[in-house]
């Protein structure tokens, strides 16, 4: 729904900054100072503007790059990935980052999806750049399916061209969604909306950084990294990349000591690992002043271990890729480990310039703590999804964007998930949330992870089956963890079946997604397809 306009008032312009020139801004402001750190490799701020500005001519002379072009990329994280974001918005590109561990044919539906004219591509990657038959691409690292990236910058070296004009709904952005339920959308993220989100976060989950701090990579660049890292671009902040491709909590430590870091972003079950890891005694962690965790709430026992370890440093926030995790925030301030002095369970209250509100299926507010469909607007809800009408009617409600996940509010305006709408499921008539029975099976000491999920019953419709992981290979048996649970619930949200994983399967972001989990339960044979 549009706002009512002043009578006889016309906007003059809607005119905003090229999100390029915030590297370009920073290097006139702290161009020799380290901007980026890879191993043992470091550019200055200067020379990243330089070299994304020689790839942004690249884009423009060699393959013809005009506005409103898409450029897919399928890279791991590296400076040229990052470099190479500023250098598409340079020339009004629209920068469509893939998950790097989806398959040629995930890879190539997105470049269909999006309409990508261009691909990104690390060398390693030659099936995913043959699967998408993009009319240019570039490699990154030496290749035979295409010019290679560095070639490119050198024989450039020297230009800048200069940013294109950009309003505050032109394209920047398309951020696929996870595509739990079905395809991945492409939500459409633009440079106004971005630069809202960029102080957002400067605002809401590190507030005092300066070109002093230093910020750790700790998922990849593709997504909410991604956007965490614009942040760190915009207040002069070296952004530093572990060396190795696999995840490894001990390097993660070391370079939180070496580098004196002081935020970083990931997800829950990064910083349970990271938490458990022995590497965490050994290194001095003294620096660190914002860890962010996002994607899904912490579990409350891994909450606690967290807050113990690292004292108080734990930032959430809560919100989707269409809203570019601008919904709610809990500060360190508001996470203990003492039960008596914790909101158990909230996610936090809403997001500096956003209003959040819960909602009844006919759009009305719920009263605090009754549960209902998150809602949201504010300048960081994203333009909607891109060549798809009928999930822009589904999603937005009287100019409310309709997340999807179901939740309630208490009277502070503190909002708790209690999951998403479709992982509810029905039995006997009853609505059961996974999310609840999750954190009660994760209070036992031997459950490492869980993941509660309906499954069909002739009887009750649906029931509930728990897929554990144990503690260091503890030993657990059903029966025993359904009696000791049985005390701690309402009967009829008890999980009929219990089955025990040596490991849990993890999306390319590390989040447990019960699509995964549900495929991996049909794959096993323990449920019918």
């Amino acid at each position: 729904m549009n706002a009512t306009p002043w009578p006889n008032m016309t906007p003059v312009s809607d005119r905003v900054m090229n999100l390029s020139q915030l590297l370009g801004e920073t290097a006139r402001r702290h161009g020799a100072a380290v901007g980026f750190v890879w191993g043992e490799a470091r550019w200055s701020f200067r020379e990243m503007e330089a070299r994304s500005a020689a790839f942004a001519q690249a884009l423009l002379h060699e393959f013809g790059v005009r506005p409103g072009d898409r450029l897919l990329v399928q890279s791991a994280n590296c400076n040229q990935m990052f470099e190479a974001m500023f250098a598409c918005w340079r020339v009004g590109a629209v920068w469509v980052p893939a998950n790097f561990r989806q398959s040629p044919e995930e890879v190539a539906w997105l470049a269909r999806a999006s309409g990508a004219r261009g691909l990104i591509c690390g060398a390693g990657f030659a099936d995913h750049a043959a699967a998408c038959e993009a009319e240019f691409t570039v490699a990154i690292g030496t290749a035979q399916f295409a010019p290679d990236y560095e070639a490119l910058v050198a024989r450039h070296a020297g230009h800048a061209p200069t940013p294109v004009a950009v309003g505050r709904d032109t394209p920047a952005w398309f951020f696929f969604t996870s595509g739990t339920t079905g395809r991945p959308k492409a939500a459409v993220l633009t440079h106004g909306q971005l630069a809202f989100v960029i102080n957002n976060h400067l605002c809401d989950l590190m507030p005092g950084t300066t070109e002093a701090d230093a910020s750790l990579v700790v998922a990849p660049l593709s997504h909410g990294a991604g956007i965490h890292q614009l942040s760190q671009v915009a207040r002069g902040v070296k952004t530093i990349l572990p060396a190795g491709e696999t995840f490894d909590p001990e390097e993660i430590w070391r370079l939180v000591a070496k580098w004196r870091v002081t935020n970083a972003f990931t997800v829950p079950t990064i910083v349970k690992m990271l938490v458990e890891h022995p590497a965490i005694a050994a290194h001095d962690h003294s620096s660190l002043r914002h860890l962010v965790y996002a994607g899904a709430p912490m579990y409350r026992a891994d909450q606690i271990r967290a807050i113990e370890a690292l004292g108080p440093v734990l930032v959430q926030y809560f919100g989707l890729g269409e809203v570019t995790g601008n919904i709610t925030v809990l500060p360190p301030a508001h996470h203990h480990a003492d039960d008596g002095a914790m909101r158990i369970g909230t996610c936090g209250f809403a997001r500096t310039g956003m209003q959040v509100q819960v909602q009844n299926a006919a759009g009305r507010a719920c009263a605090p703590h009754e549960t209902g469909e998150i809602a949201v607007i504010g300048p960081a809800v994203f333009a909607g999804y891109f060549d798809n009408p009928e999930a822009n009617v589904k999603s937005f409600r009287d100019g409310w964007f309709l997340t999807g996940d179901l939740g309630y509010m208490d009277e502070e305006g503190f909002l708790y998930l209690t999951g998403r709408a479709s992982d509810m499921y029905i039995s006997g008539g009853s609505n059961i949330h996974p999310r609840e029975i999750e954190e009660k099976i994760l209070m036992h000491p031997d459950i490492s992870e869980v993941a509660v999920l309906g499954v069909p019953d002739p009887v009750w419709g649906e029931v509930g089956l728990a897929v554990c992981v144990t503690r260091g290979g503890a030993g657990c048996d059903e029966a025993a963890l359904l009696a000791w649970l049985a005390t701690r619930i309402a009967r009829y949200k008890l999980p009929r079946r219990v089955v025990f994983w040596d490991r849990m399967p993890k999306s390319g972001y590390g989040k447990i997604t019960k699509k995964m989990i549900r495929e991996a339960l049909v794959a096993r044979g323990e449920i019918a397809p």
